[in-house]
């Protein structure tokens, strides 16, 4: 089954878009290769990744979402922020994924704990990871610093969900986003887990603002929203060009 579509975007980062439905990434060094987010889990994420490089892997997950973590199956661990372990456990007991997984004789390999300030070596590129509780109370970002790119994961993006369970409440997310406002001054593109492509780092300022308004109670032309867990609101920001999910009272 050929789902990811794999794209070169700089000179050691590529993309690999799994049916339209989450983007991962692989960042390769000169001693190591580094895989965020490994997608849906229906093709072999590892082999994707083999097709570039023969370094030793790294897998490191923004958050412990099912289209973000169903692709370690093919890996032998991977890393995730320990407030997202559980999250991560619920989403792989789910009856569907249990079922591939036997199907194929694969099994979810154990996570290991990453934490804030932590810094991942490759080998002439180095990613430090930055704790964004927001989408979920684990999800992280990694700041490829050599090339100014900022990978968010679910946790900055331009539609992007607060209305989960597991999700931060607005003030809190807000207060979470003022802590690491200092990320515009240290990358100028985010890379995000839902569109594979380089996005401004001022995404961060628009999203904080969309954000703001919603705290502030800026509401009176926002829509309702229906997603798989049931009816939520949405706010338009940035000229309608991004939104908010968040949960309907």
């Amino acid at each position: 089954m050929e789902r990811i579509k794999l794209q070169q975007l700089n000179d050691h980062i590529f993309s690999m878009d799994d049916a339209g439905e989450a983007v991962g990434y692989l960042v390769v060094g000169e001693k190591k290769a580094l895989v965020i987010d490994t997608m849906n889990g229906y093709e072999d994420v590892k082999a994707v990744a083999r097709s570039v490089t023969d370094l030793p892997l790294m897998v490191v997950n923004t958050h412990g979402h099912c289209d973000h973590i169903y692709g370690n199956i093919y890996f032998e661990e991977a890393y995730l922020h320990p407030l997202d372990m559980e999250l991560a456990r619920q989403h792989s007991g789910f009856d569907g994924f249990v079922k591939r997984m036997k199907e194929r004789g694969l099994c979810m390999p154990p996570f290991r704990p990453i934490a804030h300030g932590d810094v991942i070596d490759l080998g002439g590129l180095t990613l430090e990871v930055v704790h964004l509780p927001g989408h979920t109370q684990g999800s992280i970002l990694l700041l490829l610093r050599e090339d100014r790119v900022l990978f968010t994961g679910d946790a900055i993006n331009t539609h992007l969900w607060m209305q989960l369970e597991d999700s931060s409440s607005l003030p809190d997310f807000l207060q979470a986003l003022d802590k690491v406002m200092y990320l515009k001054e240290q990358a100028d593109y985010i890379l995000h887990g839902h569109y594979g492509q380089f996005l401004p780092i001022s995404l961060m300022e628009r999203l904080r603002e969309g954000v703001s308004e919603l705290c502030r109670g800026e509401t009176g032309d926002d829509q309702d929203y229906q997603f798989f867990g049931g009816p939520a609101r949405q706010h338009l920001y940035d000229g309608g060009k991004a939104l908010i999910v968040y949960p309907k009272k």
